[in-house]
């Protein structure tokens, strides 16, 4: 076993080189040449560097032996249950508690001035509860995402225009934020375990749309709450690196921060665990074998998530800063686009989640839609809203103008695609928008827009925003490109695995009593 960790280990070490050179590469061209720093930071970036690439090795290991196999078999279980109200309960148990402990929603919180962080993460929390709820009874009762998402996000555009101004881009950008490394891979293995006992007629879109859904939660949740308190939204963030006398104070730094994320993956991490054991007692299966595999897994995703945060909060978040504040101060500030443009195709592969939607995407459809392929729609995708999140900074140009005209055309091309490719790409918008956005991106927004005298909270932000939504676009062209594709083939060779149910269930009725 330890020889066959080793191994895995090995080749998530090689994917996560792959994932996170590119995007250091460019930041030290442009700190070696056209954006020079000082050299403790130029130290302190190339030692989270490390830490990213040993944290994501780790973290992509355990979501593999651990997280990924206790959402199956909670979803698993809970659907062969056949009981309506342990499906409710549960999903609304595990969505609020799963989002409280969301290390990224603790950010959030803190950008928001006019609203208790304990109020609004709760909240949060609720919202997404709901909506795991609703989502897991979209798959119970097979009805078609499309439809749900047409008439939420409809309620939010509609509310949008109700809500102070300064909230916009921050209850957008929470969509983003609260689907992060924790609630990514247990609620895609959830929606997968519910799938494999009650997917019929619908296919492989049963096993996606469950981060789609639990995406809107947050939106609703901080829109509600703009409402009801009154004030505006601030940006509260401090991203400047602190002074430093020699290489020791650097390590420091490293040091000094670790405690505070070795405590917040507890928090995060411990109530899951402890849920999932409590709910194998339950359920009789807590002598049976893989129980041990599952809690070593958790083990490697805690060190791994503790690296990885250490390392992109540290060493990443104040030089994104610094780079967009000199390059928008320069007489090239336009450069901040085509350069933004360029970090953000590659800085979504460092995403620790993007690894895990991939790898389920490619099982679930057994290879039909390519890891690759994915991962080039979704470098494209948010490549794009980079750009676009740039031009905003630079034009003060509001964030509905975009926000209403994307949307629309995303929900649009889902009534023209393959039904699968829709709640693929609806949750690739949550999956893309991780920690990597938050520390690296956010930041460098920041910098860009105090460089150029624009308002923070409504032109900074909202690249989280950008981040979720292009992928919705990116991802269902191609699926727009495969179902033309395949109406030029014969007819029977359309039989393809996304036409077929990939997990079906003996029964196609009487799956849950009610």
């Amino acid at each position: 076993m330890r020889l066959a960790n080793r191994t895995v280990l090995s080749e998530k070490i090689s994917e996560s080189l792959k994932s996170v050179l590119p995007v250091t590469g460019i930041v030290l061209f442009l700190i070696l040449t056209f954006v020079p720093v000082k050299a403790e930071m130029l130290v302190s970036f190339l030692m989270g560097g490390v830490l990213l690439l040993i944290g994501m090795s780790l973290f992509n290991l355990g979501a593999e032996m651990a997280m990924t196999p206790m959402g199956e078999y909670v979803g698993s279980k809970m659907t062969s249950s056949r009981k309506l109200w342990l499906v409710v309960f549960v999903s609304f148990f595990v969505g609020v508690m799963i989002t409280v402990s969301e290390p990224d929603l603790q950010v959030l919180a803190s950008q928001i001035s006019s609203i208790p962080n304990l109020t609004l993460i709760l909240a949060v929390g609720i919202g997404v509860g709901l909506f795991l709820v609703i989502a897991m009874l979209r798959t119970l009762f097979r009805i078609r995402l499309k439809y749900l998402l047409l008439i939420f996000y409809a309620i939010i555009f509609i509310l949008a225009f109700f809500i102070p101004k300064g909230f916009l881009a921050v209850a957008f950008d929470s969509g983003g934020v609260t689907t992060g490394p924790m609630t990514v891979p247990f609620i895609m293995a959830l929606g997968i375990g519910v799938a494999a006992i009650s997917a019929g007629a619908e296919g492989g879109d049963a096993n996606f749309g469950l981060v789609a859904l639990c995406s809107v939660g947050p939106i609703l949740a901080v829109m509600i709450l703009s409402l009801i308190f009154s004030g505006n939204a601030e940006a509260a963030t401090e991203y400047t690196m602190p002074l430093v006398n020699h290489s020791r104070d650097i390590v420091g730094l490293f040091v000094k921060e670790i405690p505070h994320y070795i405590k917040e993956m507890a928090i995060a991490l411990g109530p899951i665990v402890l849920f999932y054991l409590v709910f194998r007692v339950c359920t009789g299966g807590i002598g049976t074998d893989g129980l041990g595999k599952t809690l070593v897994g958790v083990a490697y995703t805690y060190v791994g998530l503790v690296l990885f945060l250490t390392g992109v909060n540290v060493g990443f978040m104040p030089v994104g800063n610094y780079l967009g504040h000199a390059i928008a101060a320069s007489a090239w500030r336009w450069a901040i686009v085509p350069l933004g443009m360029a970090i953000g195709y590659f800085i979504v592969a460092a995403e620790p989640a993007v690894h895990v939607l991939k790898k389920q995407v490619e099982e679930v459809t057994s290879g039909a839609i390519p890891g690759r392929v994915l991962s080039i729609a979704l470098s494209v995708g948010v490549a794009i809203s980079v750009g676009i999140a740039m031009i905003r900074v630079l034009t003060g140009l509001p964030i509905l103008w975009i926000l209403v005209p994307g949307y629309l055309i995303a929900l649009t091309l889902s009534f023209f695609v393959p039904d699968i490719f829709t709640s693929i790409a609806f949750d690739s918008g949550g999956v893309a928008s991780g920690p990597m956005t938050a520390t690296f991106l956010l930041p460098f927004a920041v910098g860009a827009c105090a460089a150029v005298g624009g308002n923070v909270v409504e032109d900074a932000f909202g690249v989280v925003a950008m981040v979720a939504m292009t992928p919705l676009i990116a991802i269902q062209v191609l699926g727009l490109i495969y179902k033309l594709r395949s109406a030029k083939k014969p007819e029977a060779e359309e039989q393809t695995v996304m036409e077929e149910p990939i997990t079906v269930a003996e029964e196609t009725e009487d799956i849950i009593d009610l």
